[in-house]
């Protein structure tokens, strides 16, 4: 299956002042349409191209590392433009994530805590993530463009930490860029939607 660009489920100034128009002009038509056009060509090379996605990812991780790196950051950034909204973030979960969140990670200030920690404390580039594994919810990181489905998880919340994702607004102050994530972005909606689907 072909790997297709999605078009932003919101106008590129919908984010502001937290994502500038400039960010996702950059990060979606320049960043994730690179590793659209890359994954293609790679996964055409290494007869995979027939694959789902999640197959393509699972497939290559630890085998064809370009493939792996464009279709991996592929999948992450398809879930990352629907994880945020304008006036999203926040305390007001939906019920049965409310829940979840509070028997498995300790309730929503430890949730923005750990987040938060996990993504300032992942060097270089990489994600910071909640994945349901075992059945839990589960707080993770991980390098460049790996995620929780090499580790036997669902992810249903995800940040990009490369600089790309954050530079043009907040500079080198990435602890800035993930409270305003947490606190003005997230549709937990679509967190929903990701949690009711791994469970």
């Amino acid at each position: 299956m072909a790997f297709e660009l999605p078009d932003l489920p919101y106008d590129y100034e919908a984010l502001q002042p937290y994502m500038s128009k400039e960010t996702l002009e950059y990060h979606h038509d320049k960043h994730h349409k690179a590793y659209v056009d890359n994954g293609n060509k790679l996964a055409a090379e290494a007869g995979m191209d027939g694959l789902s996605l999640e197959d393509v990812v699972k497939q290559s991780h630890g085998k064809n590392a370009g493939l792996f790196n464009n279709a991996a950051q592929h999948y992450n950034h398809v879930h990352f433009w629907k994880w945020m909204k304008g006036n999203g973030g926040g305390k007001s979960l939906p019920g049965k994530l409310q829940t979840a969140f509070d028997s498995d990670l300790g309730g929503y200030d430890k949730f923005r805590a750990d987040f938060i920690n996990a993504g300032v404390t992942q060097f270089g580039s990489g994600w910071a993530w909640v994945a349901v594994k075992g059945g839990k919810l589960e707080i993770m990181k991980t390098p460049n463009g790996e995620n929780p489905l090499v580790h036997g998880a669902v992810p249903i919340l995800g940040v990009d930490v490369w600089e790309h994702s954050y530079y043009i607004d907040y500079r080198n102050a990435r602890p800035k860029y993930l409270e305003a994530f947490v606190d003005s972005l997230i549709n937990w909606d679509y967190v929903l939607e990701c949690y009711e689907k791994a469970s």
